[in-house]
């Protein structure tokens, strides 16, 4: 286990940003029911955390993508922390919307990126990957070139594996799936039995508990 994401995995759990109900599933946007619900947002409350999350991002922009000219958020989750990774590293800072405005310039992209730039894409939590790889295509078609994507926490599922190796895009994430629930065991967070029924949701999780 990498003892860093293990680290934040304990952060993010000790503030309830994640939260693990297998008795009492959440239901997401998507209509899946799930006994795992991340919400990175949360970290903007505690100053402390916040400050670490930040560093952590840019540290991690910095080993993998040094390259990077411009920083981008994606609406709406990682706005805020794009927008402070952007300002450590003194970049530029554009957000991606999920869908164009419905009045005035009508922008998918707020802000402003010179063609030809090197962008990193910053993201709070990645699922299925289809949200976060469709900011990547709209910086594309706006003539830059996406570096590689920085996220706070991944599910680790096979379909976003799969699409970002499609897309040609390296993700870096802070902790992940595995951290998270191994964490959530060694602390008593979770029972073991809980343990066995998230690893049962991750194969499977559209269908789960249909």
């Amino acid at each position: 286990m990498d003892s860093q994401k293990k680290v934040f995995a304990s952060k993010l759990l000790k503030v309830k940003a994640i939260k693990l109900q297998p008795e009492n599933p959440f239901t997401w946007a998507s209509g899946w029911k799930s006994p795992f619900y991340c919400d990175n947002r949360k970290t903007l409350s505690f100053p402390e955390l916040r400050n670490y999350v930040k560093l952590e991002l840019v540290h991690a922009v910095l080993e993998n993508f040094p390259e990077a000219e411009a920083v981008a958020g994606v609406a709406t989750g990682a706005i805020a922390q794009g927008a402070l990774v952007a300002d450590e590293l003194n970049l530029p800072f554009v957000y991606v919307r999920s869908k164009p405005k419905d009045h005035g310039l009508e922008n998918l992209i707020e802000g402003e990126l010179t063609p030809g730039m090197k962008v990193v894409v910053i993201e709070d939590l990645i699922s299925t990957g289809g949200s976060s790889l469709k900011a990547v295509e709209a910086i594309r078609k706006n003539c830059c070139e996406v570096v590689g994507m920085v996220a706070s926490f991944t599910y680790g599922f096979d379909v976003a594996k799969k699409a970002f190796e499609e897309a040609g895009v390296k993700l870096v994430t802070l902790t992940d799936y595995e951290h998270v629930v191994a964490e959530a065991s060694e602390t008593g967070y979770i029972k073991a039995d809980d343990a066995e029924v998230i690893h049962e949701w991750r194969k499977d999780p559209a269908n789960w508990r249909k």
